[in-house]
């Protein structure tokens, strides 16, 4: 596979020499007009929820928007790769799965809430294939108001946002090739129209196929991705759809590593300590519908309906050591099918009104989401044959049953949620809008029926087991001050909202195990408050943004009921607060060198815990700093390369509450270098890169809610890639 890459660039490049005489004429408007097509870039500002499209010096939060250039250099194949181009996120895998977990301002995003065209429970639920968007956008703070509450009960320090590909002005034939070492190669291709009489009708159709074995030794990777984009836009009227086919395979996958009281050394970056028979299979088809529709110059309604059916198929792995200094470990096993089927919808209305003083903006609209998931589990004892992280044993697949739940064959429904709200917003602008004030509020309800994975008594498999339904009102009020020209200060205040937990009848207060008076009452959604300030700067080729900001998350806890003597009550008593500071900057300083590059500081801090335990400790997995730079630098005297780098630093971290065990901080270097030909008076852009170029070995993450486990950092990566445009 490798040689017949390594032949078909080599072939690329004799192609571009040996062009004819006419060709070369135009040679070099090809090659800058390719090179500026092919500058990674980082756009402030972008759709930011209920709000629409917005300039950042014209929005009071933090957002940025990784552009589609990017994602085709960077070769990422997970959307975890993209993210880490941004200071305020790290990634880690979720509980027990190959899916990825987002960690933005300290707390988590799962997949789960990652929003499609800025709708929530459509994208794909584990990994999503990062060639299907245009852009990707990360809201850093809580958005509860902005994006309705998200349906997986994350998202509290930050939102991600896929925007799907759409047909631009210019056609589009694209072909590319890609390979990843040592055995990973694909082929994507990416094509676009514009019909009409004045180009109303917009098709957009791309696709990827790759598989093979990644730089972690012997895991294997497969992807298909089949898009389609449709979109008509004349006069008042704008309709798109978007129909996305998706199948990911990971087998052999390096898992967590669930440790014990002592952190082990590093393994070799590229050993693979998991089990050949882990698997992943997700297979997905989502899509959406969107309307617009100007009723006058000044106002706007708005609609759009999404859904997706999922499918997952997994035997998956625990990894546990044993011993730290031997790195014996032990190889759990479990087989989880699941069925995800969900829709969701939101409409709404904008209206722009001025005079000489003032102008409003007033939004109001509402969003709905229904999830149904589908899921069965077998659970196995570990393995009597013992593994080891620096050498590992392929070890017998458990077989030995341990619990199980649900119909492995045909899983039932285990869960169905419905999430409603509606909103109202108003932002008021005073002296030619460099004043800017927003306040709103949403009205949400989060309601849930879970059902017996087994039969109990009088309630049989598949069965109601109980029922939820709360609101919560969630507020937001927004400032934005613009002194001069490309400077605008803002501050913010607005809440976070995930579903409340159920109180237990019993639970442990520390000198042993006492009733609760509240015992199975449903908590109302508990809700995390943000406060941050800052400032966006904008001046010719250099952009930047500061902020400062105050997260205080609740926590249900229990404590000792003051009216019942010997009893214990569940409440919200428990809070986590982070503050910290966040910069990004994206510069020119001279023409064709480009820099984007930014640093978060965190201090995280359990402030109110059950019984005091481990309060004032930081909680895992929550770096004291992140750092990121990115550099392009076009060369001056060979005008078609392009020299490409980035740092990517990130602080220490607890590894456990008790904050006995910490990661230290790591650092990791990337290099690549992009060359621009011309075959035949198109541009052919070869692409190759090495990430981790030291091959680093490093812990990269201790983020888990469950329990105290590591994150290994990936090996030095080989990857190349041609597109030829045509």
């Amino acid at each position: 596979m490798t040689s017949i890459f390594n032949r078909l660039m080599i072939g690329a490049s004799l192609a571009a020499i040996a062009l004819p005489a006419h060709a070369r004429d135009s040679a070099e408007d090809i090659i800058v007009t390719a090179q500026k097509q092919n500058q990674t870039a980082v756009l402030r500002g972008g759709s930011v929820g209920v709000f629409g499209d917005k300039a950042a010096e014209d929005t009071p939060f933090s957002i940025k928007t990784y552009n589609e250039a990017l994602i085709l250099n960077q070769q990422p194949q997970t959307l975890g790769q993209v993210l880490e181009n941004d200071p305020s996120v790290r990634t880690t895998l979720g509980f027990g799965i190959a899916g990825e977990l987002f960690v933005i301002r300290g707390f988590a995003l799962s997949g789960d809430d990652v929003g499609f065209g800025g709708l929530y429970g459509i994208a794909p639920r584990q990994l999503v294939a990062p060639e299907l968007a245009q852009s990707v956008q990360v809201l850093n703070g809580a958005s509860a108001f902005i994006n309705g509450a998200a349906p997986g009960g994350t998202g509290i320090g930050g939102s991600v946002n896929l925007m799907p590909k759409r047909a631009d002005s210019q056609d589009l034939n694209r072909l590319t090739v890609s390979y990843t070492g040592p055995e990973h190669v694909g082929g994507a291709f990416d094509v676009s129209r514009r019909f009409g009489t004045n180009g109303e009708w917009g098709v957009r159709i791309n696709g990827t196929a790759r598989q093979g074995d990644v730089a972690i030794d012997d895991e294997f990777r497969s992807s298909y991705v089949l898009g389609g984009a449709f979109d008509y836009n004349s006069g008042p009227l704008r309709l798109a759809l978007d129909v996305v086919y998706q199948r990911v395979k990971v087998r052999h996958q390096r898992p967590k590593l669930v440790i014990g009281d002592a952190i082990p050394a590093v393994p070799g970056a590229s050993t693979n300590y998991g089990q050949p028979w882990q698997y992943t299979t997700l297979r997905d088809i989502f899509g959406q519908f969107r309307a617009e529709y100007d009723i006058t110059d000044n106002a706007m309604i708005y609609a759009a309906f999404g859904a997706r059916d999922g499918s997952e198929r997994g035997f998956y792995q625990t990894i546990r050591l044993t011993d730290a200094v031997t790195g014996t470990a032990t190889a759990q096993g479990s087989y989880i099918p699941r069925t995800d089927n969900n829709e969701a919808a939101t409409a709404g209305m904008r209206v722009k009104l001025a005079s000489s003083i003032w102008t409003h903006e007033i939004n109001f609209g509402g969003s709905i989401n229904w999830l149904v998931n589908r899921n069965a589990y077998q659970f196995y004892a570990a393995s009597t044959m013992l593994t080891n992280i620096y050498d590992p044993v392929a070890v017998p697949r458990p077989d030995i049953g341990t619990f199980a739940g649900g119909d492995i064959d045909d899983p039932f429904p285990i869960t169905r949620q419905k999430l409603s709200s509606l909103f109202v917003s108003d932002t008021i602008g005073f002296w030619n809008d460099r004043v800017l004030i927003t306040g709103g509020i949403r009205l949400q309800e989060i309601g849930s029926k879970s059902y017996a994975a087994n039969a109990t008594g009088a309630i049989p498999a598949g069965g109601l087991t109980g029922k939820y339904s709360k609101d919560a009102v969630t507020p937001v009020f927004g400032l934005v001050v613009k002194p001069a020209q490309g400077v605008s200060l803002y501050a913010n205040r607005v809440e976070g909202l995930v579903p409340g937990a159920t109180a237990a009848a019993t639970a442990n207060a520390g000198n042993g195990v006492l009733p609760v008076s509240n015992a199975g009452q449903v908590l109302s959604p508990f809700v995390s408050t943000q406060y941050e300030f800052g400032g966006k700067l904008s001046l010719g080729k250099l952009n930047a943004g500061l902020a400062f900001f105050q997260i205080d998350r609740d926590i249900a806890i229990y404590t000792p009921d003051g009216g019942r003597s010997g009893f214990l009550v569940y409440g919200p008593f428990g809070v986590q607060r982070h503050r910290g500071i966040e910069l990004s900057v994206d510069a020119e300083p001279v023409d064709g060198l480009r820099i984007i590059a930014g640093g978060s500081i965190i201090h995280a801090k359990l402030r109110k815990t059950q019984g005091g335990v481990n309060q004032g400790n930081k909680p895992t997995g929550v770096p004291e700093y992140m750092l990121n730079a990115n550099v392009e630098w076009d060369v001056p005297f060979l005008r078609a390369l392009t020299l490409t780098g980035r740092v990517v630093n990130t602080g220490k971290q607890a590894a456990n509450l008790t904050n006995t065990l910490f990661l230290p901080s790591w650092t990791r270097l990337d290099l690549g270098v992009r060359y621009v030909a011309v075959v035949g008076d198109r541009p052919l852009t070869l692409r190759a890169g090495v990430d981790n170029v030291a091959n680093k070995r490093y812990w990269a993450s201790a983020f888990d809610s469950f329990r105290p486990d590591l994150q290994q950092g990936a090996p030095r990566t080989f990857k190349a890639s041609a597109s030829i445009d045509f």
